[in-house]
């Protein structure tokens, strides 16, 4: 059974950083696709950005992209969303996921993921 744990979540000041990270155990890795996706209060999760099984290929969303990177270590099992110059609204639960199929394209529908983490909380103050 494959198992997510993310870390890396706390409180940042708007304009600051942090690096989110997500380790997988329990199954393959590096021949999946990855994906970071947030959830605020009241609303529905979101994607944020996806990277390919190699890391060659990413996708972020528009309210994200110049701002975050996202990042793997194969070696390690673990991938990496580095925020940078975060936003009062970046404040969300952050989840990785692995996606259903291997060694496909990234994608940002959440439906194209199947294991997922418990999560981690990121609060941005102004």
């Amino acid at each position: 059974q494959v198992q997510l744990v993310e870390s890396g979540g706390g409180l940042v000041q708007a304009g600051g950083s942090l690096r989110l990270s997500c380790t997988a155990s329990g199954g393959t890795f590096s021949t999946y696709g990855l994906g970071w996706f947030r959830q605020a209060p009241g609303k529905e999760r979101e994607f944020v950005a996806a990277i390919g099984w190699s890391g060659r290929s990413t996708y972020y969303a528009d309210s994200v992209k110049g701002r975050f990177t996202i990042s793997r270590e194969n070696a390690k099992n673990t991938g990496y969303l580095q925020m940078n110059s975060p936003k009062p609204e970046d404040t969300a639960r952050y989840y990785c996921a692995r996606r259903k199929v291997q060694f496909v394209a990234v994608t940002r529908s959440l439906f194209d993921f199947d294991y997922w983490g418990q999560g981690t909380q990121v609060t941005v103050s102004s």
